[in-house]
C-alpha cells in the first residue's frame, strides 16, 4: 500500500492550472483516513537478457542491470534504484538525491508461487516504516520475473499527510509532508480538466503518447473529504485514498 501511495504522490505532485486556485475546496491540509482507503498493489518483473531486468512498480518501466550499483531511472523526479543478489534474495534500493528512501528484501517461495518482501521506508527526518508484504504470482514466470499481486499487509504506523497550497497565480501544489515531496512543478505530456467546482482529472503520457497514468481528485459536497482514485492504462481495479481535512 505505501508504494503506491508514494507513486500516487509523485503523479499527484503536480501544478494543476485552474482559476482562483486560493478560493479553491482542494487547499487546505489533508490526513489519509486509512478505514476509508482501499489499495492493493502490483508489481511486474521482466528478464529481459542476461542480468538485466524490467520493474514496473505501477508507475511505469524502469529497466536495470541486477548488478548491486545505483542506476538512474527516469520516474519519480530521476531517482537511483539499485537490485542487488544476495544469495536467495534480492535487495532493493532506490535513493533520491542521494538520500535512500527504501530499501526492500525480496524472497521467493521454494514452489514460486509467493514473493515477500520486507519493506522499509525511510522519511526525510530520518524516521523509518516498515511491513512485509506478501505477493500471489499472477502470471507466468520463473524466480523472481514474473506479475505480482499483493495479498496482505502488515499494519504499520504510518501518516500520510498532504498539504495542498496555491501555486503562483492559478496552480495548485500537492506537497507530500512526511517524504517532503513537493509538486511545484510540471509534469512532461501531463494534462489537468476540471470536471466541476469539486472535481479534477490528472492525465499523464508516456514519451510515446500512451496513456500512463490517469488520476482524480474530488472533494465532497461538505468539503471535508478529498478521494483520489488512480486509474492504471492497463485497467486493474481501481484505487480508492480517501483523505480528511485537518
Amino acid at each position: 500500500m505505501l508504494k503506491s501511495l508514494r507513486r500516487l504522490v509523485l503523479l499527484a505532485c503536480a501544478v494543476i492550472s485552474i482559476s482562483a486556485a486560493a478560493n479553491n475546496p482542494f487547499v487546505g491540509d489533508w490526513k489519509l483516513n486509512p478505514s476509508k482507503s482501499t489499495l492493493t498493489d502490483k508489481m511486474t518483473v521482466e528478464s529481459v537478457g542476461g542480468n538485466k531486468y524490467t520493474f514496473n512498480f505501477g508507475g511505469g518501466p524502469e529497466t536495470i542491470v541486477v548488478d548491486g550499483t545505483d542506476q538512474p531511472t527516469h520516474l519519480y523526479g530521476g531517482d537511483a534504484l539499485s537490485v542487488a543478489i544476495e544469495g536467495d534474495t534480492w535487495k532493493v534500493t532506490r535513493k533520491s538525491k542521494g538520500r535512500t528512501i527504501i530499501s526492500a528484501n525480496w524472497s521467493v517461495s521454494k514452489d514460486g508461487g509467493t514473493l515477500t518482501d520486507h519493506f522499509t521506508g525511510f522519511n526525510a527526518d530520518g524516521s523509518r516504516y516498515e511491513l512485509i508484504y506478501t505477493y500471489e504470482r499472477k502470471a507466468a514466470g520463473s524466480g523472481f520475473a514474473g506479475t505480482w499481486v499483493s495479498t496482505n499487509e502488515e499494519a504499520v504506523n504510518f501518516v500520510l499527510l498532504l498539504q495542498i497550497r496555491a501555486f503562483e497565480e492559478n496552480g495548485l501544489s500537492i506537497i507530500d509532508t512526511t517524504s517532503q515531496i513537493i509538486g511545484n512543478m510540471n509534469f512532461a505530456g501531463s494534462a489537468v480538466r476540471r470536471l466541476d467546482e469539486r472535481t479534477l482529472e490528472l492525465m499523464r503520457k508516456r514519451s510515446d503518447g500512451e496513456l500512463a497514468d490517469f488520476l482524480q481528485l474530488k472533494v465532497s459536497s461538505d468539503l471535508k473529504t478529498l478521494i483520489i482514485t488512480p486509474h492504471s492504462a492497463a485497467g486493474d481495479e481501481p484505487h480508492i485514498l480517501a483523505f480528511d481535512r485537518q
